[in-house]
């Protein structure tokens, strides 16, 4: 069982004059999730099946281990713009903007001082749910407006975590939200995620340059190691020779998903952890989702009870609108309007 008191202490601190602290959700069947305001993240989903406790998210124990250099955006709220963006530029109404460059010439997850490297404002705080808020000032890392970032988390009892996100801008400006967890459904402590097997609702994906930029066209995955239409293991793709999976070090490529019905919902992946049995199902709005393996993940990387993440320790299904998409205009528009609201919302279900 989760001493949440204890962790709860180790993560009080104070950051650019604001204050640190770690919140838990939970629900009547006794699952439990941590959320911290720094970056606003998933700390901790603990499961609870035949009298064992499993936490199925990779994370640290402290916040000190969270703002380590070699933190890999575990659990984080990803924004202005997740992902990418070509030589870290883009035009918008003609005027072009020049970014952060973090990620060789391009701009990854809108740089260092992105939503995911503060402390976010809590507004509310129940058992079951809690709110934050952040504001980016315009011109931030580049990017025009003044913006008003909200996140609410929700637990309910059919074991779904429900992520909403909502944004304003003061300028015509772009927005990417979503988030970075890295789950593995055998435990976070249990190794790597190469014999889950995962089914993802896609006819297509976009392929992607040396650089991981999107070559601007969709690629059918039949006859292709992205195929996941039925449930295939995920180091089955990862021993192929294919050059997609080569520029990538595994799978770093995001899924158009399907359409089924007329509901703005849509549901995105399964996933089936080979230990535990444990089903993780993926519901979103958003047009794509970025499926990545952990590839870059090394033993430098710190978790839980003093252990160190390997490569491949955990898996990402982070739902949003396709990488470089102010660059792509094929892709679905990533444009916030000048007093417009954005709104997304993603469910993360165990069973």
């Amino acid at each position: 069982m989760l001493n949440t008191e204890k962790i709860k202490k180790d993560f009080i601190t104070h950051l650019n004059g604001k204050e640190v602290c770690l919140n838990f959700l939970k629900n009547h069947n006794g699952t439990i999730v941590g959320i911290c305001n720094y970056g606003a993240r998933i700390t901790h989903f603990c499961i609870e099946k035949e009298n064992k406790f499993f936490d199925i998210v990779l994370g640290c124990d402290n916040i000190d281990d969270y703002m380590s250099e070699n933190e890999k955006y575990l659990g984080v709220t990803v924004g202005r713009f997740a992902n990418r963006i070509a030589n870290a530029k883009f035009t918008l109404n003609n005027i072009e903007y020049t970014l952060a460059q973090n990620n060789g010439t391009n701009s990854l997850h809108s740089g260092q001082e992105a939503l995911h490297n503060r402390v976010w404002d809590i507004l509310e705080v129940t058992a079951n749910t809690i709110t934050l808020e952040t504001i980016s000032d315009d011109m931030e890392e580049g990017f025009p407006g003044d913006i008003n970032c909200k996140v609410t988390f929700s637990l309910t009892d059919d074991d779904e975590l429900k992520i909403n996100y909502w944004a304003k801008s003061s300028k015509d400006t772009i927005i990417n939200l979503t988030n970075h967890s890295y789950f593995n459904l055998n435990g976070e402590h249990a190794g790597d995620i190469l014999n889950h097997q995962i089914m993802i609702n896609s006819d297509s994906y976009v392929p992607v340059n040396e650089d991981c930029i999107p070559l601007g066209f969709y690629q059918a995955v039949a006859d292709t190691p992205f195929d996941f239409r039925k449930n295939n293991v995920i180091k089955n793709g990862l021993s192929s020779n294919h050059e997609q999976i080569k520029i990538g070090n595994g799978y770093d490529h995001s899924f158009v998903i399907k359409q089924e019905n007329s509901s703005d919902m849509k549901h995105a992946a399964t996933v089936l952890g080979d230990k535990t049995g444990l089903k993780l199902d993926v519901f979103t709005t958003e047009p794509g989702m970025q499926f990545y393996t952990g590839n870059y993940l090394e033993q430098t990387d710190k978790g839980k009870n003093g252990k160190h993440y390997q490569q491949r320790a955990g898996f990402c299904l982070e739902t949003q609108h396709h990488p470089d998409s102010p660059n792509q205009k094929q892709f679905p528009s990533a444009i916030l309007m000048a007093g417009d609201i954005f709104t997304s919302e993603t469910i993360f279900k165990i069973s």
